[in-house]
């Protein structure tokens, strides 16, 4: 069976892959166009995309019988894919869950207590030869252990962040979801505006799409606290980055930690300029034993397809 990978994944899965398909790897590390989607539908029996992949409504509308019937999609967020018009048109769609959880978990500690300890901000004066020595008072950040931390979304990688806060720093937990979650460390559910008073530290994990767009907007983040940081390794358009640069601009939250953006790879100036706001590229999966199991898990999806047996992540 023919398969498009869309962007070259680490050798090992590659190998693999060629292996057990035919396939054609796009040499760029750019996302899908629309063009370019319509032209894989129409070409390839199975298409592994990942974060960006214009996979909408009007690619498949533009391929009434598309000879693709498999988006086994690098990635746990799948928002780039309509997956409704996608089954419409007679494709099944797969992700690679749990693969990226204790990765995004790390990137997300990595950001509280970058933001919270202005760890970014001072290597930045270190590296520009502005450090004078130590002193009592240099840099007072805000202290993390025994804080309370407000995880927005409590799913796998949700409970994962919330397990290293509450076991490695003692903190508080509060969420807000859904619907109740059954966990192994003491969690509090509240309603969004609550939980979000309660925080010293918010840390958004929802999955992305339109049930989430601009789910941390204005209210949201005058409801917390002057003092509380916020942190995001779900998806950019999940925050009003507009209502997120205002509230950092008027100190109505304390600073920020992101690894995503609403317009990626596009970053606000305003962000950039601030030093209370850490900024990562996109680096929440980003080891690669972790891209090796998410490719792994994709082929796997493949591979059940091809053989006709059941779907081991279909979404």
């Amino acid at each position: 069976m023919s398969l498009l990978i869309s962007r070259p994944l680490p050798k090992a899965v590659m190998a693999e892959a060629e292996a057990r398909f035919a396939v054609t790897c796009r040499p760029v590390t750019t996302p899908m166009d629309h063009a370019e989607c319509v032209a894989a539908l129409q070409d390839h029996d199975l298409i592994l995309p990942t974060l960006g992949d214009a996979f909408r409504a009007p690619a498949f509308a533009a391929v009434p019988s598309p000879r693709a019937r498999l988006l086994a999609n690098f990635g746990v967020g799948y928002n780039h894919i309509d997956v409704a018009a996608a089954r419409a048109a007679g494709l099944e769609v797969t992700n690679t869950p749990g693969a990226v959880t204790d990765a995004t978990a790390d990137i997300a500690l990595t950001l509280i207590l970058m933001t919270a300890r202005r760890a970014g901000e001072g290597e930045r004066m270190l590296r520009a030869g502005q450090w004078t020595g130590w002193h009592p008072t240099q840099m007072l950040g805000l202290h993390v252990s025994g804080k309370t931390v407000c995880i927005v979304g409590m799913g796998r990688i949700g409970q994962a962040i919330a397990r290293r806060c509450h076991h490695g720093f003692g903190c508080r937990i509060v969420y807000a979801n859904r619907s109740p979650k059954a966990m192994d460390f003491p969690a509090e559910q509240m309603d969004l505006p609550a939980a979000l008073a309660a925080a010293d530290i918010v840390v958004l994990a929802t999955p992305g799409g339109a049930d989430t767009h601009h789910l941390m907007g204005a209210p949201e983040f005058a409801a917390m606290r002057p003092h509380a940081i916020f942190v995001n390794i779900s998806r950019g358009d999940v925050v009003d980055e507009a209502a997120l640069v205002a509230a950092l601009e008027a100190g109505t939250i304390a600073g920020a930690g992101l690894d995503v953006y609403e317009f990626e790879p596009q970053v606000p100036a305003a962000l950039m300029r601030m030093e209370n706001v850490t900024l990562l590229p996109h680096l929440g999966t980003a080891a690669l034993e972790v891209r090796e199991a998410m490719g792994r898990m994709a082929l796997a999806n493949c591979i059940a397809f091809a053989e006709g047996k059941a779907l081991p992540n279909r979404v």
